[in-house]
């Protein structure tokens, strides 16, 4: 999904069939409980960041449709990917429906593949909905001279990282599997000092999200001082396959893919890795949420979504809306959960960021 008109049509086809969710005749014991209180999203991303702004628009709508209409605030709490903003929800926060996790798309499959930092399981806490599918690219500046994607396999390009996310896990796939040249630079906050250490010179080339690529950049691509170079996606999405941006899919080709791999196994890393997207801007609580609580909130998700104040913000934000429902997101993360051990491993191996200088060819 990238476009407005995909999300209206869907929203209106599920309003005909099961009619506007609105809260149903909520528990009192519900609206008691939120009356009077605020809700405190923790964003586990950097500060102007996307995460970052999708979340202060659900807190500016989010508790109309909540039994007892509290207030809303969000929190920065970036670090490890999301890592420590999820730890925190899960762990130290109150546990009680006051307090909300506005989690990077990684943050399940940083859990599943047993990297070390998470002191969650990603399949137990309850995932509220997700606004956005988020399909991703990556992208050079022009200065470098770049053409075409192919480019990466014969020559080093600085990368910036703010995390174990799609800033540095795309760049270590491509080189561990494909044997891309990237040179990875670590230690920046947040996606939008990338740019600004792009525009310095500082860097030379980002992989992020679409929708936050196109927003942070809109003013050096309207100059040509970069140029997105290859989706990061399952499925082609309609604005970059109109700039002639070319899929990750069309180079797993023999020519690319490292000996050590068959072309089966690096396309069921890629699309293992990649199916994170599907989800790109997903909001859980904890495990011990009481869950009529869970249902509430789930429900003023789904209610939110559908609000006509809701969705003329998002059009005039440019937030892009590919909903997924709690119940349908808590599925996904069951089913991911069960992917064999072995598989999870090595991609959460091949995730590791390994010099080009390293290259085993």
């Amino acid at each position: 999904m990238t476009g407005w008109s995909n999300f209206r049509s869907g929203a209106l086809a599920g309003a005909i069939y099961f009619g506007f969710i609105v809260p149903s005749q909520a528990d009192p014991e519900i609206a008691r409980f939120y009356e009077s209180k605020t809700i405190q999203i923790i964003v586990g991303a950097g500060a102007g960041g996307g995460y970052d702004l999708y979340a202060r628009m659900v807190a500016r709508h989010l508790g109309r449709f909540v039994p007892g209409h509290p207030g809303l605030i969000t929190q920065i709490m970036p670090g490890a990917g999301g890592v420590v903003g999820a730890n925190y929800v899960a762990n130290v926060a109150a546990k009680d429906g006051t307090v909300i996790g506005g989690a990077q798309r990684e943050v399940p499959l940083i859990q599943l593949m047993g990297q070390k930092g998470p002191r969650y399981e990603s399949a137990r806490l309850h995932w509220l909905g997700s606004l956005a599918s988020e399909p991703s690219v990556c992208a050079v500046a022009t200065r470098t001279g770049v053409q075409s994607f192919s480019e990466v396999f014969q020559r080093e390009f600085a990368i910036g990282g703010t995390g174990p996310n799609t800033t540095e896990i795309y760049p270590a796939m491509l080189n561990n599997i494909l044997g891309a040249r990237f040179k990875l630079i670590k230690g920046y906050p947040s996606t939008p000092p990338v740019h600004v250490a792009i525009e310095r010179g500082e860097l030379d080339a980002i992989c992020q999200s679409w929708a936050s690529f196109k927003e942070q950049a809109s003013a050096t691509m309207a100059k040509g001082e970069i140029k997105p170079v290859v989706q990061m996606a399952l499925r082609p999405d309609p604005e970059m396959t109109k700039l002639n941006i070319p899929m990750i899919f069309d180079f797993i080709k023999a020519e690319h893919v490292r000996p050590e791999f068959t072309l089966e196994q690096a396309k069921a890393y890629f699309t293992l890795a990649i199916s994170t997207g599907f989800a790109g801007r997903p909001y859980f609580v904890a495990p011990e949420t009481p869950l009529a609580r869970v249902k509430a909130l789930r429900e003023a998700f789904d209610a939110m979504v559908k609000d006509a104040v809701f969705l003329a913000e998002a059009e005039k934000q440019k937030r892009e809306l590919d909903y997924v429902s709690g119940e349908d997101l808590q599925k996904i993360i069951v089913d991911l959960a069960a992917t064999p051990p072995e598989m999870m491993a090595k991609v959460e191996d091949l995730m590791q960021f390994r010099s080009p200088a390293n290259d085993r060819r």
